[in-house]
């Protein structure tokens, strides 16, 4: 759109360079005038301004006055007419993206909701773009829209406060997996996990938690996990001391291009060819070039994992797997264990 628009703008500005040219040469031919008397009488003709003559027309002089008047209505409709035009597309384009975004989102389902695309909500963006999972993105900087649209056009972004029930329930919060509280501030985040839990008490939230205290009424507005940019630097700073070796691999194994590494988790779905398998013989990591790092058995609690399953471990509906791999041998295992 700025592309066409800059198009008909520099059309016009030629077609005006062109107009002047001409009026100018032709008041020095047709009445003798000066250069100055020449082009004054040009600007003023073909801007419409209507001024008296800065001397008197001849004929000849007057005819061509007409003409050259004609040229300005023309240029003065080509510029209104180019204004228009780029109003109208602007206006029809958003009307077609909302569209679009409106029929991807019906469609849309098991997705995360990232409110806020800031600094942290661009981490969690690319992560999910990483592992080729669904989201949609809440934000109501039009800037950081604008930014966001640049690097991602397929972006799903809806404009908007995510603290607001409306534009929750239009992101499709009663069909989403789970939600990513990612604002700028702890009290709008504190705010957005009430509102979310509401509308869906059985929705996962993750929230981001700057300052300690607001870290208990985060989880006491209803997320179930909170993040602090503080506390997990200061883990990270007293690792690189302890364990700089071990810091040293993960950073490469999961920020390097040419091996970045996951942690996911894969259910064992029901009907999956995989339940009253061992893990010998379901041969994930043959198939798939996973490693299966830990196991949680279906109805055991959230922190009752086992670590380093041995071979002949049996795997049953409902069970979760804990692997360590790439995103494409992680698509692979989805694909794998939904057959």
């Amino acid at each position: 759109m700025l592309r066409s628009f800059l198009t008909r703008s520099f059309l016009v500005l030629a077609f005006a360079v062109l107009l002047t040219a001409i009026g100018t040469a032709g008041y020095m031919t047709v009445e003798g005038w000066e250069f100055h008397d020449a082009l004054y009488m040009t600007v003023i003709t073909v801007t419409a301004v209507g001024y008296e003559e800065v001397h008197p027309l001849t004929r000849t002089g007057q005819y061509f006055t007409m003409a050259l008047l004609t040229g300005g209505i023309t240029l003065m409709g080509m510029w209104f007419g180019a204004v228009a035009a780029a109003l109208v597309e602007l206006d029809l384009n958003n009307i077609l993206r909302t569209r679009a975004t409106m029929k991807r989102l019906a469609e849309l389902s098991n997705h995360v909701i990232i409110c806020g695309a800031g600094r942290t909500g661009r981490q969690v963006i690319q992560e999910f773009i990483d592992l080729g999972r669904p989201f949609l993105v809440i934000e109501r900087d039009r800037r950081r829209i604008e930014e966001l649209e640049e690097e991602i056009p397929d972006v799903m972004i809806l404009h908007g406060d995510a603290t607001s029930d409306e534009k929750l329930e239009e992101a499709g919060v009663d069909r989403a997996m789970g939600l990513a509280a990612c604002l700028s501030a702890d009290a709008d985040n504190l705010f957005l996990c009430l509102s979310a839990r509401a509308l869906r008490p059985d929705i996962m939230i993750v929230a981001r938690g700057y300052e300690e205290d607001t870290m208990a009424k985060l989880y006491r507005a209803g997320a179930d996990h909170v993040i602090s940019p503080n506390i997990s630097g200061a883990i990270q700073m007293a690792s690189f001391i302890l364990r700089p070796s071990v810091v040293s691999f993960l950073d490469i194994a999961t920020h390097s291009p040419d091996l970045a590494l996951r942690l996911e988790q894969s259910e064992v779905r029901t009907g999956s060819q995989l339940a009253g398998q061992s893990l010998a013989q379901a041969r994930i990591p043959q198939t798939t070039g996973l490693i299966v790092i830990a196991l949680r058995k279906a109805g055991a609690g959230p922190h009752d994992f086992t670590f380093n399953p041995v071979a002949d471990t049996v795997l049953n509906e409902g069970d979760t797997m804990i692997v360590l791999g790439t995103p494409q041998q992680l698509t692979s295992l989805r694909d794998y264990v939904q057959q």
